[in-house]
């Protein structure tokens, strides 16, 4: 039997273990998938000594950067990202190996290229961990213009205070890489002043539940184009997937 896994803290919203866990059983895949909720990215060593049998692993908030320094290798894409969401187990003459991948980028850049206009020519990235890393490569890869938008003090990153009306009107796409609005706390959003927001405006958030977050609906309310994570979600899901069964 198979198994695979995520590992994060916390995963009380997860989707990943439903999602493979229905995906086997409809396939008649022998496998499981199962959720290892670990405090510190110390713990990982517990996982994998505690589940020799696994075979592959995802990585959400907030490791996709810290699990770097316990892989063996990297695929070229994750390397340039600086940031892993899968792990893929490879075992030769029973000596174990861990590969990272990261298939946000696939999922993000797939996921928003349906709803790119001409006129989304610039981005702010909302936040600066390991997910933004995805977006920022899969925006490039895309041709857009991009400004990461901080809590913190980083030379070429713009502070929340700093978004002016004429920022707000050149970034046209707006891509919430935090987890603020994430359930439970589904009254949070992203502290950047939607009376500037237009129909002009993509806004994306990585998140999925809620369905329609603050920092969607508020941008709703000013006519922009708003798009939720899951699709997201289920395209990095189907290319961990292939990853793992060596077809990607």
């Amino acid at each position: 039997m198979q198994k695979y896994g995520l590992i994060g803290y916390p995963l009380s919203h997860s989707f990943s273990q439903g999602f493979f866990n229905e995906k086997f059983q409809s396939e008649g895949i022998e496998a499981t998938y199962e959720n290892f909720e670990i405090p510190t990215i110390e713990d990982l060593q517990k996982v994998l000594l505690a589940n020799p049998e696994l075979n592959g692993l995802n990585v959400t908030i907030p490791y996709k950067e810290q699990v770097i320094q316990y892989l063996d290798e990297l695929d070229d894409t994750a390397k340039n990202i600086g940031a892993v969401n899968v792990i893929k187990f490879v075992r030769d003459k029973k000596k174990l190996k861990l590969k990272g991948y990261n298939s946000d980028v696939i999922g993000f850049s797939q996921s928003i290229s349906a709803f790119l206009k001409p006129h989304h020519k610039k981005a702010l990235i909302l936040g600066t961990g390991g997910a933004s890393k995805a977006v920022k490569y899969a925006l490039e890869k895309l041709g857009i213009e991009y400004t990461f938008v901080s809590r913190t003090a980083i030379k070429g990153q713009l502070f929340y205070n700093e978004l002016t009306e004429e920022v707000m009107k050149e970034h046209t796409v707006i891509v919430n890489t935090t987890p603020v609005g994430m359930y439970p706390k589904i009254d949070a959003c992203p502290d950047i002043p939607y009376q500037y927001i237009t129909e002009q405006h993509l806004l994306y958030d990585l998140l999925y539940n809620p369905n329609e977050t603050k920092f969607m609906k508020l941008g709703e309310e000013k006519g922009a184009t708003v798009v939720n994570g899951l699709e997201m979600l289920l395209l990095q899901a189907f290319a961990a997937w292939d990853i793992w069964q060596q077809k990607l």
